[in-house]
């Protein structure tokens, strides 16, 4: 149970399946490439919610939509993570998957492959009020704002948030699907949104600056608080057109740099729902980062 003073963290977001492939060097096109491949939950809103649940929140909830071919599975990885999921199945889509391309050598880089499938099928239907009972802070993932169904629910759930006096966070999840979008379409839509969690390269292509910090100092004029995540450089924290914090990263040897944004931002959302400052929630951050590229896969482990 949580407490009345820290309440209950409420992610919206994808819940996806994860095949991650290692490989070392250049794909060899046209024949095989020798790699290591798992199969292993995912999905940027459910890994946040995974982390931070791993992280410390006492209580997390994750309303996510599914296929009916992985629904269990993901309903128990969730649960054995300590998440209270929400997953609504899809009758007619599969669970999205993801193809992770891993580079094993020294950066263990990825490309990603996806099909959202069901993930992004979540409608305002799906949403109910009683959602944020209890809850002390609302984070949306980004790729919501990527179809029209679930973009719709985005808008629900932060009106909703916002009516109640409820603080939202959202990361903005893929520079791939900005540019597609559009920068000044995805800034009208967020607008509102109290926490924005970019990537450094996500808060440069919204600015149209090459320096990540005149970056998250410019988005800061728009959204209250910033905090652009810069991988191995840390996390930068800005507030009203100034930099709060540049918070070193934790030292690491990646094997898999998969979620470790997502790791960032559940426990960053994990400490600001115990009452942490932006500074000491963004060193949190950078820990479960460098916890996160050490291992393969995008979630935490489920014990130890």
């Amino acid at each position: 149970m949580t407490t009345a003073e820290e309440g209950a963290l409420l992610v919206v977001g994808d819940v996806v399946t994860d095949v991650v492939a290692r490989h070392r060097g250049p794909l060899a096109t046209g024949t095989d490439t020798v790699a290591v491949i798992r199969t292993v939950p995912g999905g940027a809103g459910a890994n946040v919610a995974c982390w931070a649940a791993r992280s410390g929140c006492a209580e997390v909830r994750l309303l996510g939509r599914v296929g009916v071919d992985a629904a269990e599975w993901h309903r128990r990885e969730l649960v054995a993570a300590g998440v209270r999921p929400r997953l609504v199945v899809d009758p007619e889509a599969a669970t999205g998957t993801v193809i992770c391309l891993v580079d094993n050598g020294h950066s263990a880089e990825r490309t990603f492959l996806t099909d959202s499938g069901a993930s992004l099928r979540l409608e305002p239907a799906d949403w109910s009020d009683a959602l944020l009972d209890g809850v002390a802070r609302l984070h949306l993932s980004g790729y919501l704002l990527f179809s029209e169904p679930s973009r719709a629910l985005a808008a629900v759930a932060l009106a909703s948030a916002r009516a109640r006096g409820v603080p939202v966070s959202l990361d903005p999840a893929s520079a791939g699907f900005l540019v597609a979008m559009g920068v000044e379409s995805f800034l009208a839509l967020v607008e509102g949104v109290d926490v924005l969690l970019p990537s450094r390269d996500e808060a440069c292509l919204l600015t149209g600056l090459s320096d990540p910090a005149e970056a998250a100092v410019e988005l800061s004029r728009r959204v209250p608080l910033v905090v652009a995540k810069a991988g191995a450089d840390g996390a930068l924290v800005a507030r009203a057109g100034d930099i709060l914090a540049r918070v070193p990263a934790e030292p690491a040897t990646p094997r898999d740099t998969t979620g470790a944004g997502d790791a960032f931002t559940g426990a960053f959302l994990a400490a600001l729902v115990a009452g942490a400052d932006p500074r000491r929630a963004a060193e949190r951050g950078c820990r479960a980062g460098a916890l996160a590229v050490e291992r393969v896969g995008a979630r935490p482990p489920v014990h130890g």
